[in-house]
């Protein structure tokens, strides 16, 4: 079936990207396969990160289908969009729907998209990931593709101001070799791996990040063991504790 929105929507976002004088440094397209299903699991700083993770595998000629929220596709101008180019969105109360249409989309032939963070990181440091996604590939017996990308936070994350005019603020992704279980590998086993790995691919886009504070009030967007005013993992995940207990 043709793609009647998706592409003009990658168009149109390019556009943007340009006017916005950002600035890409991606690495490791090569990794994305060039047909069949595939499970893209990334690191999650910025509430654009899709976007950014999508552009990754366009070299290849193959779109993401997405792993989102549900509000997202409630939204009167997002949700039309999310539901024509296809994305999935996900009950965080009954996942189980979410789950059975990424396997089929997966199996299908489809490369999907997921933060198993889960939520966006304040801290801008790994958070523990959920093993759906390993369950996932598991299953559907596809490869998964470990990224990872930094500066996103420096536009639009949680708790911030967007900042979306023309910063011309570097982009960093990093896309590593796919994995599979090894054999009689447990999901839990898998999803540490999978963890590791992305840890390495974050590291080394902040090692050579070609961005650097304006300034000493500059620093929020860097982690603490960075040098970086974020708060520190500890302090962000009673943040996240705190607002669990006041929904």
């Amino acid at each position: 079936m043709a793609e009647l929105v998706y592409p003009p929507v990658i168009g149109f976002a390019r556009t943007m990207f340009k006017v916005q004088g950002l600035r890409f440094d991606i690495r490791g397209t090569e990794n994305v396969p060039r047909e069949g299903g595939a499970l893209l699991v990334s690191n999650h700083v910025g509430y654009l990160d899709f976007v950014f993770c999508g552009l990754t595998t366009l070299p290849a000629k193959r779109l993401v289908r997405f792993m989102a929220k549900e509000s997202v596709f409630r939204h009167k101008v997002s949700g039309p969009l999310m539901r024509a180019m296809k994305h999935i969105p996900v009950d965080r109360s009954d996942g189980m729907h979410a789950y059975a249409h990424a396997l089929e989309a997966l199996r299908r032939g489809e490369i999907i998209g997921v933060f198993p963070e889960a939520t966006i990181s304040e801290s801008f440091t790994l958070k523990s990931f959920k093993s759906g996604a390993a369950r996932l590939a598991m299953e559907a017996g596809v490869p998964l593709l470990p990224m990872a990308l930094w500066g996103s936070q420096r536009l639009w994350t949680k708790g911030r101001p967007r900042s979306l005019g023309r910063t011309r603020f570097p982009i960093s992704l990093r896309i590593g070799e796919q994995m599979r279980p090894h054999t009689d590998e447990k999901a839990g086993a898998l999803t540490r791996r999978l963890r590791l790995r992305v840890q390495e691919l974050l590291e080394d886009a902040q090692r050579s990040y070609p961005g650097r504070p304006a300034g000493p009030d500059d620093r929020w967007w860097l982690p603490s063991h960075l040098g970086g005013t974020a708060p520190t993992p500890e302090a962000a995940a009673e943040r996240d504790r705190e607002r669990q207990a006041a929904r």
